[in-house]
């Protein structure tokens, strides 16, 4: 065997030990992630109120964490996913309403400050939004809202605080857009207004679906800022009201009933899942795109 030959069979072990690294990490994160969701599925459907279990899956399968949750007397489930849905919908419509007009501003119209603005947007959007909890809780304590409208205030937090971060985002993807298509429309005696509506924002159809997807999944995941400002068992969110399943607070701290929580944790994907599909066909352009200029 030549040295030229022992070389292309090194060349080729090299490769294929890459290879087969890549893919053993590759099933090590598949692992990872998908172990835990196996978990709360078979666990939701576990008619205990353990969340351990001898097997993954367990011995006996039922739909009573379910009904449960839809029948019990006990249970607040449906208002909880009322709650959330109505928050959820109102800030996903303002938020791609304020961010399709802050972006097209910047991305269209030079104007004094417009740099210092997209400084500051960049600056904000590195801040976490519970950097900024106890400002949060101090303003509506101040001015009643924690108290009176806790879910306006929790719509203008979740609202505001996106603004500067996909402001600059969908800017980025408006950047793209020819401006000359805006110049033909205003020699046809179209308005900044009819431009922005008919000739701009049908061509930004994959950002805003994005920042829609993005807008409408925040007041159903998040758990920190609305167990901070709701203070109404009335007006829990999903997040705030399962918690109470595991913290026992529903039956005085006696029980805690991860079975009920794995089984209202899943229903949460449902109209998630259901805008993801509505939404489909936008969302892989716009997922790779609004970052390439700006």
């Amino acid at each position: 065997m030549n040295s030229k030959t022992r070389g292309n069979t090194a060349r080729k072990i090299k490769e294929n030990l890459r290879i087969t690294g890549m893919y053993a990490f590759l099933v090590v994160i598949c692992v990872v992630i998908i172990y835990p969701i196996l978990w709360i599925v078979f666990s939701s459907f576990n008619p205990s109120q353990s969340m351990f279990s001898s097997t993954l899956i367990p011995k006996e399968m039922s739909l009573s964490n379910y009904v449960w949750l839809f029948t019990s007397p006990d249970s607040d489930y449906l208002l909880w996913f009322r709650n959330s849905l109505k928050i959820s919908v109102i800030v996903m419509v303002l938020q791609v309403t304020l961010v399709s007009f802050t972006a097209y501003a910047y991305s269209r119209f030079s104007f004094r400050g417009k740099k210092f603005g997209l400084l500051i947007f960049m600056v904000l959007q590195i801040l976490p939004l519970t950097s900024a909890m106890i400002a949060f809780y101090a303003l509506g304590i101040l001015l009643g809202l924690v108290q009176n409208h806790a879910h306006a205030y929790l719509i203008a937090i979740y609202v505001g605080s996106a603004i500067p971060g996909n402001t600059y985002l969908v800017k980025g993807y408006l950047d793209n857009i020819p401006k000359e298509l805006d110049e033909a429309a205003y020699l046809d005696g179209a308005g900044n207004f009819t431009t922005f509506f008919l000739i701009v924002m049908p061509l930004a159809k994959p950002i805003l679906a994005v920042q829609a997807l993005w807008a409408f999944m925040t007041p159903l995941q998040d758990f920190v800022i609305a167990k901070l400002i709701i203070r109404e068992p009335e007006l829990n969110t999903l997040a705030v009201g399962l918690q109470s399943f595991v913290s026992g607070s529903m039956t005085g701290g006696t029980q805690m009933q991860f079975t009920k929580f794995a089984a209202g944790s899943l229903l949460i994907a449902l109209p998630i899942a259901l805008l993801y599909i509505f939404l489909q066909k936008y969302l892989i352009s716009g997922l790779t795109a609004g970052g390439t200029k700006g």
